[in-house]
């Protein structure tokens, strides 16, 4: 099971970015949110431990000003996505520390968030086409490597 089922993805692409993912496009994307999210929640491991904790509150991810934007405008397009399949999916990571129960209630709309951010970024690589691509999603994927 992925963070977020192909239905959701295809109408978050739509809505958010005016782009068309077919459903063997979808999980090379969830792949991608799935370990950015990972990603963050790794730093923000490492700002706990720090901090002297052994809880990942939701302010120790490095939330960028651009990420929670975005978030918020994930939040108005009103999309669901359950924590139970996020949680089921970081299971298959290595483990981490305890997440607090604020961080694990924003993990929906962290996920969303972070979609958003690859779909937009994929409609900035090619504002001419509507299309998702194994290319296109592999410059993304590129671009969010380099940023979060």
């Amino acid at each position: 099971m992925a963070v977020m089922g192909f239905h959701h993805l295809e109408e978050l692409f739509r809505r958010g970015a005016s782009l068309d993912i077919k459903k063997g496009h979808a999980k090379d994307v969830t792949d991608i949110v799935e370990q950015k999210l990972y990603d963050l929640l790794l730093m923000g491991q490492k700002a706990a431990k720090y901090n002297g904790r052994d809880v990942i509150w939701k302010y120790d991810l490095p939330i960028t000003k651009g990420l929670e934007e975005t978030i918020n405008e994930f939040k108005k397009l009103e999309q669901e996505i359950e924590v139970k399949d996020i949680l089921e999916r970081l299971a298959t990571y290595p483990p981490l520390l305890e997440l607090e129960v604020e961080l694990e209630k924003s993990l929906p709309e962290i996920v969303g968030g972070l979609t958003l951010v690859l779909a937009r970024i994929m409609k900035k690589l090619d504002e001419e086409n509507r299309a998702v691509t194994h290319e296109l999603i592999e410059k993304a994927k590129g671009v969010m490597d380099l940023t979060l």
